[in-house]
């Protein structure tokens, strides 16, 4: 029993205030809630020590410390390099077993990947250059295509010696419990630090060594510049500044350099100087959602749970299989679920291309439930939505990718694993490539109106069985060619932009701004989701990894960025009507659960406005003239803008267009194409302009004729205006040739 009464003890501080630390002797199990957690929560299990007089306060844990670990060695680390060298951390009560799910870290990091952690934050004993500076010792940051430039891959000392350290401040009293480094990220470097002692501090100015009972620690690093390595500490310690100090690193012979990408673990603590709680940043959402990561099973769950809420205006669906037979569930919203009604369009969010990119499927998770209990909530805004547009929510396209990364967790997986499909496909580079067949057309044929800008059809030795297809990526395609979509985006995560297509350079450059006839309109989209997204729109936010966006307000061309061949945008926007983006949503491809909460506030207001873009341009319904049935397949052009769209199977159609006034041509097979001036206004309903189109006579004489029926007085005229039309310019042709003929024969004379 004595093991399990907690300990308070109070120290006065010279400037007289106590601190507040959270500590228990002999059981640690109850996890230690970040920064939301009341001071009356910590006092019932609590330290209280002085920052001044210590600079660093331990907190005693012994399950800190497992039997992977020698009791008597210097070294305290965890090396992920598979299942079997796993050491486990300290477990928060209720959590499944360990097979079933990632590490449950006690603390959450810092936030030096995700940029919560400012750059006037981190501080370094020296660095090479300013692209090497501690700015830059972010876990997972991404550095440029060279060297030397101002976007390098780690924070790299100047000088190589065991006095190098890269400092972070907390900027608060921290208890912390470990650290994650990564090496160098260089295309031509190969740097990394083999091991490594941490110190702590409360004014930087007097530091205590981490210590692994009497000895100091020294925790292992990396034998490789990409693999996260965590090493928990044997005792947490509270204080507010930390520093990482390398002792060994690769020497590669006698050019290696001191270079680390950190991330940081520890729980902040409640204080007299930030206890209001304007005082801190926001760390939860108004909204009550499930703010977790969600495995498959996981998955399943909420989404059945959301359809079982909103039965009435929620289906889910699957569109076929993964690699590993794992179902790709879509979750339908609508006031007629199932079924595509007439001149509604057909929106889609797509998530969890890469796997490890889990952003964009948490988020179309929250979404789902959100629009669940708002249009239950009679929010007008929601309800208009799903009563004017039909839904469709896919959040993980790469369901084996996600899984790989799942079990790893959000700061262990590094930057690739589960990018990849099962078979290792990145399903961004493997759809059609129907750019080079468009570009190989054109510079062939000669004849420009032969030529067509849609619907291109996908190569015949693509749709083989032989061929290197995802069957993720075929049930993708599937599911485009059977739904009429009008409108899409592509949700993916490791930057905060918005591209649009084309995604693939035309002569495969490495990048070149190669725009799409639509470029307009995909700015217009891409601004809409970029303009309304807190993090994107902050205009102090830092950059992400190598290229500042924010020059180009959050958006660009895609192929600009870099070429990405057989992209599914490119492929959305030539194969079939939809007009598609890509939305990386955030610096971190797979955040803590904790950063979840945020995340959904800043990308809430961006996904519901880029979904209203659906109703922008103008729509309407093709009709035969005598039937009124609607005409499929009818081809819609507008003036000026040299890319056709078609009618679905009803005669319905949407054109996506910016304010403006258009001239738009219907034509169909065996009709008389019909002209029209449509009017697009700035209003968030689109320009209705429906066509009725004639039958071709001919054709409408052989329909009636075959039935028996009686030619009806305006096709008689018809005909007649027709046979005249024909006789006249049968006359004149017949006219000219005899006066060359005469022409010439006087010419003979001559």
């Amino acid at each position: 029993m004595a093991g399990f009464l907690p300990i308070t003890l109070l120290l006065f501080s010279a400037s007289g205030f106590f601190v507040l630390v959270c500590g228990r002797p002999a059981d640690f199990t109850s996890a230690v809630q970040p920064a939301a957690a009341s001071a009356a929560d910590f006092a019932t299990k609590s330290l209280f020590l002085s920052a001044r007089t210590s600079n660093a306060t331990e907190v005693p844990a012994t399950e800190f410390t497992t039997s992977s670990r020698k009791s008597t060695a210097e070294t305290t680390t965890e090396r992920l390099t598979g299942k079997g060298g796993r050491k486990p951390a300290r477990k928060v009560p209720g959590t499944e077993r360990d097979d079933e799910g990632p590490l449950e870290l006690e603390c959450p990091p810092l936030g030096l990947e995700s940029l919560r952690v400012k750059d006037t934050q981190l501080r370094a004993s020296s660095y090479k250059r300013r692209g090497l500076g501690p700015h830059r010792g972010r876990l997972n940051i991404q550095s440029g295509i060279e060297d030397g430039d101002i976007y390098d891959g780690a924070w790299c000392a100047r000088y190589r010696d065991k006095n190098q350290w890269l400092e972070v401040d907390a900027q608060r009293l921290t208890r912390f419990i470990g650290v994650i480094l990564q090496g160098r990220n260089s295309i031509w470097s190969w740097d990394m630090v083999h091991t490594y002692k941490v110190q702590f501090s409360n004014d930087t100015l007097l530091w205590k060594p981490c210590m692994n009972g009497s000895k100091e620690a020294i925790f292992e690093g990396n034998q490789d510049a990409e693999t996260p390595v965590l090493a928990l500490f044997d005792t947490p310690t509270v204080a507010r500044y930390i520093r990482i100090n390398p002792q060994t690193w690769y020497q590669n012979g006698t050019e290696g350099d001191v270079c680390l990408r950190a991330e940081v673990l520890g729980c902040a603590l409640p204080g007299p100087s930030n206890v209001y709680a304007w005082q801190t940043e926001p760390t939860e959402s108004k909204d009550k959602l499930n703010f977790k990561h969600h495995n498959y099973k996981e998955m399943r769950k909420l989404m059945k749970s959301v359809h079982d809420e909103c039965p009435d205006i929620t289906r889910i669906y699957s569109i076929g299989k993964s690699y590993k037979d794992l179902k790709l569930y879509v979750m339908e919203i609508s006031d007629n679920p199932g079924k595509h009604e007439l001149g509604e369009p057909e929106f889609r969010y797509v998530a969890g291309m890469h796997g490890n990119e889990v952003l964009g499927r948490e988020l179309l998770l929250n979404l789902m439930q959100y629009m669940c209990q708002e249009y239950k909530r009679g929010n007008q805004r929601i309800v208009r939505l799903v009563k004017e547009t039909r839904i469709h929510l896919l959040p993980s396209m790469n369901p084996d990718g996600y899984e790989m990364a799942f079990q790893k967790g959000s700061e262990l997986a590094g930057w690739a694993l589960g990018r990849y499909s099962y078979e290792g496909i990145d399903m961004n580079h493997n759809f059609a490539d129907l750019n080079s067949v468009m570009w190989t057309a054109i510079e062939l044929e000669t004849d420009r109106s032969k030529l067509i800008n849609h619907y291109f059809p996908i190569p015949e030795q693509y749709t083989s069985e032989e061929a290197f297809v995802a069957p993720e990526t075929r049930a993708v395609i599937s599911w485009m060619q059977n739904i009429p979509f009008v409108l899409g985006a592509n949700l993916h995560g490791g930057e905060l932009v918005v591209t649009y297509p084309f995604d693939m350079t035309r002569d495969w450059a490495p990048r070149e701004h190669t725009p799409t006839p639509d470029e307009s309109f995909f700015r217009w989209l891409a601004a809409a989701y970029a303009s309304t997204n807190q993090a994107m729109s902050n205009p102090d936010r830092r950059p992400c990894h190598n290229k500042d966006f924010l020059r180009y307000n959050n958006i660009i061309n895609g192929a600009d960025w870099h070429n990405v061949p057989g992209s599914m945008n490119d492929f959305s926007y030539l194969h079939t009507n939809c007009f598609e983006v890509t939305v990386e949503l955030s610096c971190d491809k797979f955040p803590h659960a904790s950063e979840l909460p945020i995340e959904w506030e800043n990308n809430r207001e961006s996904l519901l406005v880029y979904m209203e873009q659906v109703h922008r341009g103008i729509k309407g319904v093709i009709r035969d003239k005598d039937t009124e049935a609607g005409i499929a397949d009818a081809t819609i052009k507008v003036e000026d803008i040299d890319h056709h769209i078609r009618s679905a199977a009803d005669g319905d159609y949407w054109r996506l267009l910016n304010p403006g006034e258009y001239r738009v041509t219907v034509s169909a097979e065996g009709y008389v194409p019909s002209s029209r001036t449509c009017d697009v206004m700035y209003d968030h309903f689109p320009t209705i302009c429906d066509f009725n189109l004639t039958r071709i006579p001919r054709r409408r004489v052989k329909d009636i004729l075959a039935k028996g029926g009686k030619l009806p007085k305006d096709l008689q005229l018809r005909l007649r205006q027709l046979r005249t039309r024909k006789l006249r310019v049968t006359t004149k042709a017949i006219n000219q040739r005899r006066a060359a003929a005469a022409a010439a024969k006087r010419a003979k004379r001559v």
